[in-house]
């Protein structure tokens, strides 16, 4: 039987997803995505992988929160105020060493 970050993995290998297609896509809440992410990330190097993270946006401005290094979704844009905000995209990727 896989562990629930196995199976985050798994669902993120070759695929970006956000928070809530994971959450919904594995039967797990948000809240707890996102602890498991964190630890992925320390993690997925030891396996020959990398997780990359494809920063949030401003749907109103444009602004990237790129230099965010925490993976939970901002609650507002700093620059323009409006909390419509479109969550970060997670993928895994696997190095083949030949």
């Amino acid at each position: 039987m896989r562990t629930e970050r196995q199976k985050i993995i798994e669902f993120l290998t070759g695929k970006e997803r956000d928070v809530r297609e994971i959450s919904q896509g594995l039967g797990l809440q948000e809240k707890e995505v996102y602890g498991h992410l964190e630890h992925i990330a320390r993690s997925i190097n030891a396996q020959g992988g990398r997780l990359k993270v494809r920063p949030s946006e401003c749907l109103k401005c444009g602004f990237v929160f790129a230099d965010r290094k925490r993976f939970t979704k901002p609650g507002r844009c700093p620059k323009c105020r409006k909390s419509h905000i479109r969550s970060a995209g997670f993928l895994i990727e696997f190095y083949s060493h030949s």
